[in-house]
């Protein structure tokens, strides 16, 4: 079972260190004077509202092979294609 504060410190782990203590205060403020809070999920609902307010994603710095090349064409459709094009490589064989 877990417990509202358990709940309160997994959930202002994925937050900002400046959001945190904000965070923390919300959601105790909001445990403390909502009348429907009386079991796990109605708090862990309550509670996940308040977090999606807090949260903030960080910025995408990573520099990745796909942002650099997205504009270079592919060689597959820059390129002739290799080997025989006109015929079949194999012959199929039809069974009766």
């Amino acid at each position: 079972m877990i417990h509202a504060e358990d709940l309160i410190a997994r959930l202002s782990g994925g937050l900002a260190p400046q959001d945190r203590a904000a965070f923390r205060r919300a959601a105790e403020n909001a445990l403390a004077t909502s009348p429907e809070c009386s079991g796990e999920g109605s708090a862990y609902r309550a509670i996940a509202r308040l977090w999606r307010a807090y949260f903030h994603p960080p910025a995408d710095t990573t520099d990745n092979a796909w942002e650099r090349h997205r504009g270079h064409a592919s060689k597959m459709i820059a390129q002739p294609a290799l080997g025989r094009t006109s015929e079949c490589p194999r012959k199929l064989r039809v069974v009766r």
